[in-house]
C-alpha cells in the first residue's frame, strides 16, 4: 500500500481537531512512520461518526430536480411523522405512518433506527401491456429505515410524487392489528371527496368538493382523492396491494384525513334472493392475518402510500407512479392483446333491421361477431344472461358458447365471458378450464362489491389462475387498480369508476365529471369507462331509460373519449345497429388504439377541458372534451417537431347544431403540419377528436 503523504495525515488531525497548528519535527516523522495506520483509523472513526448522526435523525430526502424534499422526524421523539413540501410551499405536514402487529415487542414510539440506508435509481421501464407510453422513467431517491424491532420503513420520492411502505421480518404467524395513515395539512384545503357509505362498495362516486373541515370523522372516501393544496394539487392512493385491506379515507372534523380499514372478514352469506350481494356477519378485530399471506421474500411488504404531486392539472394525467411502484411482472405476457369489445349489456342487445329475434342467444352474437369483424374490433363480450345463474358452466338453452367462439374465431374476434365473482369461485378452476377448452379469449368478473384483504387475494388468485390458460380478466365491481396489473398484465382493464352504465338510471355523468376522471381515477390505472354512445342529449333533453340509454353529451365528446380514456381494453357499449348506421363516428373510434406510444397534455383543468394528443406509430390522436358550457380554443401542433412533416388530419367536430341536438357532428379533413394553428368551438358538454396521419413523401 503506498504511504500517504504526511502533510495530508497532519491536515486531517488538524481539520478533526485531534492536534493543534504546532506539531514537532519527531511528531511528523512518527505520523509519516504510522500514517497508514492512523489515517485508516481516523477515517473508520469519521464514517462511525457520521452514521450515529444518520440513525439520529431527522433525515431528509429530495425528488431528483429537488423540487420535493421530504423531513421524517427522529422517531424516538414521537414516533414517525414526515412533512413534505414543493418548492418550499408545505403539502404535507407531521403527518403520521405507524403500523401495529400483534405481538410486536416495541411500537415506532418506542423503537431506535438501527439502519439508514439510501438508493438513488434512474432507469427505463418497458411495460409490456403499455397504456401512456411505450417507455417510462422510473428515477427516484429512497431512504429505508430499519427499527429494532422488526420493521422497516421505505420512502420514495419521484419528481411526480412521494410513496412510501413498510416492511417486516417478523417471522411466525403475522396479524395486523391497525395502521395508522394520518395526513395533516396546513391550512383548510379544498379536495374532490368520493365519499362511500359501506365497505360494501363497487367504488362508483361522484368526487364531491369539500373542504377538509367540513369532513366529519364519521365520514370516508374511497380512493383515489384530490386535494388541492392551493396551486399544487395531491392525489393520494395505494399500489402494491396484496395480501392486505384497501386503504380508504375518513375526515378528523379538522384539517386532516385518517385513515380506515375493512377489518377481515369472518363470516359471510349471500343475502336471500340474490346471487351476489353479500351480508357481512362478522369481522375480526384486526385487518390482515399471515394466514393468507405469501411471500416469496424473507420480508412481509406492506402496500405503498401514494402521493402523487403535481404544480398543475395538466401532470396528473401523465402520473405514473401507480405503476412504477407495483409489484413486477409475474408472468410470460407475450400472448396479452389489447384491443376494443363490442359490448351487449348497455344497449340491451337492441338490435334492429334483422330478420331475426334479437337477445340473448346465438344468432345476435354471431351478429356482433360480424359487426365486430367488419370493424376490425377484437373482442366481443357475452354478458349476464349467457349462462343460468346458480353455476357458470349452467348454459342457457338459446346460447350455445362453443359455436360463438367457433364463429367468432373464423372472423378473428375473441370472446369474453361474464361471470359473477361468487358464482365462479364456487367451481373455479373447473369453470376456467372449461372456458380454456372452449376457446374463451378472458373473463369479465363482476361484483365482488369488497376490498378487504380476502377479497383483495382474490383478484390475485384469479389473475394467477386466469393467466395459467392466457385468459384476460376484466374486474367490474372492483376497487380502483392497485398495481395488480404490471405483475399480471392479463388483468387488462377494470371498472372502479362511476361510468357510462349509469345513464341507464341516473342524470349525474355529465360533462364535468367526465372531465374529473382522468384527473384522479385515470391516475390510478385503467379505467373501464365504457364509451360509445350513438344517442346523445343535452342536459335539457335527457331522458333516463334503462332498454333505451344515451349519453348526456355531445357525440364528439363521446368519440374524443376514446383518446381521453386509458382502457386496453376499450367497450364500444352502443348496438351494433348503432354503429352500423353511424359509419363515420364507428369507423374513428375503431381507428383509435387502446395502448399508446407517446402522450403529450396540450392543456388541462379540472372539470373544465382536456386537450391532449397521443401517438401510436406514426399516427397522432387528438382529443379534446370541454364541460357543459360552450368553448373556444386555438391547437397548436407544434408537438408534431420540427421535421416539417406533413399530415392528412381528418377530425369530427361538434357540429352546427349540436348545443340544442348533441348528436350533430361535422367531419373535416385537412393538410396541416407542425406550424399550423387550428380552431376549434366545442358546443356545451361537447368534443373533438382527430386522426393525424403522415403524408408519404411529404418532407
Amino acid at each position: 500500500m503506498k504511504t500517504l503523504s504526511y502533510k495530508l495525515v497532519i491536515q486531517i488531525w488538524i481539520a478533526s481537531g485531534l492536534v493543534d497548528g504546532f506539531v514537532s519535527r519527531s511528531a511528523i516523522r512518527l505520523v509519516s512512520r504510522f500514517a497508514n495506520f492512523l489515517v485508516f483509523g481516523l477515517l473508520l472513526t469519521a464514517i462511525g461518526a457520521a452514521n450515529a448522526a444518520e440513525l439520529k435523525g431527522p433525515y431528509t430526502l429530495t425528488s431528483p430536480s429537488g423540487e420535493l424534499r421530504l423531513t421524517v422526524s427522529d422517531p424516538e421523539e414521537k414516533g414517525v411523522r414526515y412533512s413534505l413540501t414543493v418548492l418550499g410551499k408545505s403539502v404535507l405536514k407531521e403527518s403520521v405512518a405507524d403500523i401495529v402487529l400483534q405481538g410486536m415487542r416495541l411500537h415506532l414510539s418506542e423503537a431506535k433506527v438501527i439502519d439508514a440506508k439510501r438508493l438513488t435509481v434512474n432507469r427505463e421501464l418497458a411495460p409490456h401491456v403499455q397504456q401512456k407510453s411505450k417507455r417510462v422513467q422510473e428515477h427516484y431517491n429512497q431512504l429505508t429505515l430499519r427499527f429494532d424491532n422488526q420493521l422497516a420503513l421505505t420512502f420514495r420520492l419521484f419528481d411526480q410524487g412521494m410513496a412510501y411502505r413498510f416492511t417486516t421480518e417478523q417471522d411466525g404467524g403475522l396479524v395486523v392489528n391497525s395502521e395508522t395513515v394520518s395526513l395533516n395539512f396546513d391550512g383548510d384545503h379544498r379536495l374532490l371527496f368520493p365519499e362511500e357509505t359501506s365497505f360494501i362498495s363497487h367504488n362508483e362516486r361522484l368526487y364531491l368538493p369539500k373542504r377538509l373541515s367540513e369532513i366529519g370523522a364519521e365520514q370516508f372516501a374511497s380512493l383515489p382523492l384530490l386535494v388541492n393544496v392551493d396551486d399544487i394539487k395531491l392525489v393520494i392512493t395505494e399500489t402494491g396491494l396484496r395480501d392486505y385491506p384497501g386503504l380508504w379515507l375518513e375526515g378528523n372534523d379538522k384539517q386532516g384525513l385518517n385513515a380506515r380499514f375493512p377489518a377481515v372478514v369472518l363470516k359471510s352469506e349471500l343475502k336471500q334472493d340474490s346471487d351476489r350481494n353479500e351480508h357481512i356477519i362478522q369481522r375480526a378485530d384486526y385487518i390482515a392475518s399471515r394466514e393468507a399471506i405469501s411471500t416469496s421474500s424473507a420480508s412481509a411488504l406492506f402496500p405503498w402510500r401514494v402521493f402523487a404531486i403535481a404544480q398543475n392539472d395538466a401532470e396528473l394525467l401523465t402520473n405514473e407512479l401507480s405503476y412504477l411502484l407495483a409489484d413486477e411482472l409475474a408472468i410470460d405476457a407475450s400472448w396479452v392483446k389489447p384491443g376494443q369489445v363490442a359490448w351487449d349489456w348497455w344497449n340491451a342487445n337492441n338490435v334492429f333491421g334483422v330478420d331475426f329475434n334479437a337477445g340473448i342467444n346465438t344468432q345476435t352474437y354471431k351478429y356482433y361477431i360480424d359487426f365486430a369483424a367488419k370493424y376490425g374490433i377484437e373482442y366481443i363480450v357475452l354478458d349476464e344472461g349467457w349462462h343460468h345463474l346458480d353455476s357458470v358452466l349452467n348454459v342457457v338453452d338459446e346460447i350455445d358458447v362453443e359455436e360463438i367462439i367457433a364463429y367468432g374465431k373464423s372472423k378473428k374476434v375473441n370472446v369474453i365471458l361474464w361471470v359473477i365473482w361468487k358464482t365462479l369461485d364456487n367451481e373455479l378452476e373447473v369453470a376456467l378450464d372449461r372456458f380454456e377448452q372452449w376457446g374463451a379469449a378472458g373473463i369479465k368478473v363482476d361484483f365482488m362489491q369488497r376490498d378487504d384483504q380476502a377479497m383483495v387475494n382474490y383478484y390475485w388468485k384469479i389473475a394467477k389462475l386466469a393467466a395459467q390458460r392466457k385468459l384476460l380478466v376484466d374486474f367490474h365491481g372492483s376497487y380502483k387498480p392497485a398495481g395488480l396489473r404490471r405483475a399480471y398484465p392479463n388483468v387488462i382493464t377494470r371498472e372502479g369508476v362511476r361510468g357510462l352504465e349509469h345513464n341507464k338510471w341516473a342524470d349525474y355523468i355529465t360533462a364535468e365529471h367526465n372531465l374529473t376522471l382522468p384527473f384522479i381515477r385515470q391516475l390510478a390505472g385503467p379505467m373501464d369507462y365504457t364509451p360509445g354512445a350513438m344517442v346523445n342529449a343535452q342536459p335539457e333533453n335527457f331522458d333516463i331509460n334503462f332498454n333505451r340509454p344515451m349519453s348526456k353529451t355531445t357525440r364528439a365528446h363521446q368519440l374524443a373519449m376514446y383518446v381521453v380514456f386509458e382502457s386496453p381494453l376499450q367497450m364500444l357499449a352502443d348496438t351494433p345497429s348503432h354503429y352500423l348506421r353511424e359509419h363515420e363516428s364507428t369507423e374513428f373510434i375503431t381507428s383509435v388504439p387502446t395502448v399508446w406510444d407517446e402522450t403529450q397534455v396540450l392543456s388541462a383543468k379540472i372539470s373544465d377541458h382536456i386537450i391532449i394528443a397521443r401517438r401510436s406509430g406514426k399516427q397522432w390522436f387528438i382529443g379534446v372534451m370541454g364541460n357543459s358550457k360552450a368553448r373556444e380554443f386555438t391547437l397548436d401542433l407544434s408537438f408534431l417537431g420540427s421535421d416539417n412533416t406533413q399530415y392528412q388530419m381528418y377530425s369530427i367536430a361538434d357540429g352546427a347544431n349540436a348545443h340544442r341536438y348533441a348528436s350533430d357532428y361535422s367531419v373535416k379533413r385537412e393538410a396541416v403540419t407542425a406550424q399550423s394553428q387550428i380552431k376549434i368551438q366545442l358546443a356545451p358538454s361537447g368534443g373533438w377528436a382527430a386522426r393525424l396521419s403522415p403524408v408519404l413523401n411529404s418532407k
